[in-house]
């Protein structure tokens, strides 16, 4: 292995939860008044942590979302991924060797400790990731692009962020990860490989980045 730490981003590269929770997010932003597209979701607030889209919605409109936004685009979120969330096609396999050769993984994520262990029981990942595994922007206060995140979870794994490897789907998580200091693959799965340039080598199914692993 050529790190010693693999940091997983959480929604797109674990779990197939972009799709879902951008139409939502969609959804919920058009009913409250700002018109926002899925493509436009995507486009804007795709690796977000929920501060950035209130952050965005003041910027551009003046006007600042409802206090109780976030519980209620959870609480459909969550119900959705109860009927819909699958895992990402390869994951379960990529994991499994990871652990079978005693790779370090964690899971570093934009999303809430609770959107995380939602996904991950919905999906049976959760059998991969403990409690001391799973990090949260909710533990540093700054979501991606900030490296705060990947950081804060190397340093809780114990290891220097020169020896880390961030998995991403996002720009955003990208520049993250590279702010810190970490080399990160980009994941083209559902991202157009020309929003993650900035990435150290892009792959496009899980089965690649095992070889790329080795």
């Amino acid at each position: 292995m050529r790190y010693d730490l693999i940091l997983f981003d959480n929604d797109g590269v674990l779990v197939d939860s972009e799709p879902l929770s951008n139409r939502h997010l969609a959804a919920c932003l058009t009913e409250l008044g700002h018109p926002t597209t899925y493509e436009e979701s995507l486009r804007d607030y795709m690796g977000s942590a929920m501060h950035r889209v209130h952050d965005i919605v003041l910027e551009q409109t003046g006007q600042r979302l409802p206090a109780d936004f976030d519980d209620v685009f959870h609480a459909r979120v969550f119900a959705a991924f109860e009927e819909e969330l699958l895992p990402v096609a390869g994951v379960e396999g990529l994991l499994e060797k990871l652990t079978a050769d005693g790779v370090p993984y964690c899971v570093a994520s934009s999303g809430s400790h609770e959107r995380i262990r939602v996904g991950h029981r919905v999906t049976g990942l959760d059998r991969f990731f403990d409690n001391d595994r799973i990090f949260s922007s909710e533990d540093v206060g700054r979501g991606k692009p900030a490296p705060d995140l990947f950081l804060y979870a190397a340093r809780r794994m114990g290891f220097a962020p020169e020896r880390c490897l961030v998995v991403e789907d996002s720009p955003l998580g990208v520049q993250a990860a590279v702010a810190a200091g970490m080399d990160v693959y980009g994941y083209t799965g559902m991202t157009p490989a020309e929003k993650l340039a900035d990435a150290t080598q892009l792959f496009p199914t899980m089965g690649e980045l095992a070889d790329l692993l080795v």
